[in-house]
């Protein structure tokens, strides 16, 4: 018990969540999760699902979510470093259209807990990042929703990034370091805030 330190996010859901790292000469231990722990700090979420991602510099994915199904998710990253993002979508909340986000890397070990209710996305900031999360729900086919990673109107202020909107979700003339972002076709279609779905 008493592995994790959890600091809640200025957003109320979102959890930083960081264990315990046991090292010594021969490399660490850390738990990734305890049930109890977790119960121990308020959070009660069960988990169904793990999934794992690779991606490449300047790759960004998202912003995310479920429409009928939406996902609570605990992320990390276990190699490389992303910066990790979620907005606030739920429809009567303080702080509707607002966004958080923090660095993981594999250094830090942080964890980041986001509620159901929020679009989630993340840039990679490393050669390569290996990206890891638990969901408590299932991934649903045709459930998808998404929105602009680039809304002026949300503001997400992801390092390194240069570029100009230009009404779009379209990644055009945008570069981290140098090289062009990478976004997938699907990513680039998504529309802004106020034409999004609310929770």
């Amino acid at each position: 018990m008493g592995q994790i330190k959890v600091t809640k996010a200025p957003i109320d859901g979102l959890y930083v969540i960081e264990p315990t790292v046991h090292g010594d000469s021969r490399g660490y231990f850390v738990e990734t999760y305890n049930q109890n722990d977790m119960h121990e700090a308020g959070l009660d979420m069960v988990f169904v699902q793990d999934n794992q991602s690779m991606s490449t510099k300047g790759v960004l994915r998202g912003l995310h979510f479920q429409k009928k199904y939406p996902q609570g998710k605990l992320v990390r990253v276990i190699k490389g470093s992303v910066f990790d993002v979620a907005v606030d979508l739920r429809n009567n909340s303080k702080t509707y259209g607002q966004w958080y986000g923090v660095e993981l890397n594999a250094e830090n070990m942080k964890q980041f807990y986001i509620s159901e209710g929020f679009a989630h996305g993340f840039l990679v900031l490393s050669d390569v990042a290996e990206f890891c999360y638990k969901c408590t729900d299932f991934y649903h086919p045709g459930d998808e929703g998404g929105m602009a990673w680039n809304d002026p109107e949300i503001g997400i202020e992801w390092p390194g990034v240069v570029g100009e909107y230009r009404g779009t979700a379209n990644a055009e003339g945008y570069s981290l370091d140098g090289a062009k972002l990478n976004l997938s076709d699907k990513d680039q279609k998504w529309l802004g805030l106020k034409d999004t779905f609310r929770f």
